[in-house]
């Protein structure tokens, strides 16, 4: 069984960086690409960063690019996701999710992890 486990969110001021983890367990974090998505209120979820199952490839929203970084850890099974220069736009309830395919879609998610909240203050 697949479990997704988020952590690392928080209240921080706008300009600040935060460190999300996304620990998995069940299978290694190669096995399948996992990707950050967010949903703040009133919003509907949406894809953040993904990073692919096999070469390791990234993939950024336009409005996180450059400023938030995904990466993953095979020794510690972890994916974290570096957000730096927050703003309070950035305020959501963050998830980690996880697909064996190859569309990168809400639906297309075989696991999900409960969300961690991240508030970018002013």
């Amino acid at each position: 069984q697949v479990q997704l486990v988020e952590s690392g969110g928080g209240l921080v001021q706008a300009g600040g960086s935060l460190r999300l983890s996304c620990a998995a367990s069940g299978r290694t974090v190669s096995s399948f690409a996992v990707i950050w998505f967010r949903q703040a209120p009133g919003k509907e979820r949406a894809i953040v960063a993904g990073i692919s199952r096999s070469s390791g490839s990234t993939y950024y929203a336009n409005s996180v690019k450059g400023r938030f970084t995904i990466s993953r850890d095979m020794a510690k099974n972890t994916v974290y996701l570096q957000m730096n220069r927050l703003q309070p736009e950035d305020t959501a309830d963050y998830y980690c999710a996880a697909t064996y395919g190859s569309t990168w879609s809400i639906h297309g998610m075989d696991y999900w992890g409960k969300g961690t909240l991240v508030t970018v203050s002013s």
